[in-house]
């Protein structure tokens, strides 16, 4: 009896050191497993990213520049306001080509042309070779601002008074604005309109003047005396805007700018983008300090409602600021 019972012991022992071994090896070829497949997921994660960090370098080492932007100048007889200006704007970076306004009655002398093509040879950045076009108008019309060019070499036009100057790197901050949303206006001057409930009429609107922005907090325009745009908007205000526009805007020499807000605001259903910059006035003061002038701007503001059939302009509160030369943003 006691043989046989040493003898079970024994057999049990056995049988547990055998079952303990099993299961010890499955436990070993688990971590294994679970090793293998870790060495595995992270091999295969940094080859993924290795993949797409050479093709994201691949993209970048062949992608094209984009194309920089063209100065549109408006003038009239101010030739020394005109001179500073282009001795500025030459040397922005951005800058391709320059195109002024010319509604005079004579044509360019040709010492202001030699004045300017050797300023903008001077100023421009790596000798930059930048275009220089005087665009010949017959008639004086403040809507030869918006005339089509058929030619232009870039998409972003910089539309500009010859007397307000803003530094090349708001300049080109606001490019870079633009080209973020390049059927948008991206302008430094923001404008307003409300409707006005005091004349009893919920279709009579008021233009509101910098202080009502300041004010409110909120625009809807941004005007084209420091705007950017892309160059079919001038295609659409020559030939798709309503005529009516276009006659109303030389017939009483104002008001072309708040034409072109309505003309990009309807076709886009946005409103523009206000970018923060430093503005320097260089000439006398405008039409702007005339009495009288938010009266006839509110009249072109209600006259292009009804030539559009609704007020297409959308107002915000969005402003682009440069963060990089801001305190406090």
């Amino acid at each position: 009896m006691r043989g046989n019972f040493l003898t079970r012991r024994i057999l049990q022992r056995f049988r547990q050191l055998a079952i303990y071994s099993v299961g010890s090896l499955k436990i070993k070829l688990l971590l294994c497993c679970c090793i293998a497949f870790t060495f595995l997921l992270i091999a295969g994660r940094t080859a993924s990213f290795s993949a797409w960090t050479q093709r994201h370098v691949s993209l970048h080492d062949f992608s094209t520049p984009r194309k920089g932007y063209t100065l549109l100048i408006n003038t009239w007889k101010r030739y020394d306001l005109l001179k500073q200006s282009i001795s500025h704007y030459a040397s922005c970076a951005g800058l391709d080509s320059i195109h002024i306004v010319w509604s005079e009655p004579d044509p360019p002398s040709d010492s202001l042309r030699e004045f300017l093509w050797h300023t903008i040879k001077s100023n421009s950045r790596a000798n930059k070779d930048i275009e220089l076009r005087f665009d010949i108008n017959k008639e004086d019309s403040l809507n030869n601002r918006f005339k089509e060019i058929k030619d232009l070499k870039t998409d972003a036009i910089f539309s500009i008074d010859d007397d307000v100057i803003f530094p090349c790197t708001s300049v080109e901050f606001a490019f870079s604005v633009w080209q973020s949303a390049p059927d948008t206006m991206v302008g430094f001057v923001p404008r307003s309109h409300w409707v006005d409930k005091s004349k009893g009429n919920m279709d009579f609107y008021t233009y509101g003047g910098w202080w009502s922005v300041w004010w409110m907090g909120t625009y809807s325009m941004v005007l084209s005396k420091a705007a950017f745009f892309h160059n079919k908007y001038l295609f659409l205000y020559t030939n798709q805007m309503p005529t009516s526009i276009r006659e109303y805007v030389a017939k009483n020499r104002n008001c072309e700018d708040i034409a072109m807000s309505f003309l990009v605001a309807n076709t886009t259903g946005a409103p523009p983008i206000w970018v923060k910059g430093k503005i320097f006035e260089i000439g006398s003061t405008g039409i702007s300090s005339l009495g009288g002038h938010n009266e006839r701007r509110t009249q072109c503001v209600n006259k292009f409602v009804g030539e559009f059939g609704r007020m297409p302009l959308v107002s915000t509160s969005v402003k682009a600021v440069d963060s990089r030369n801001c305190l406090f943003w």
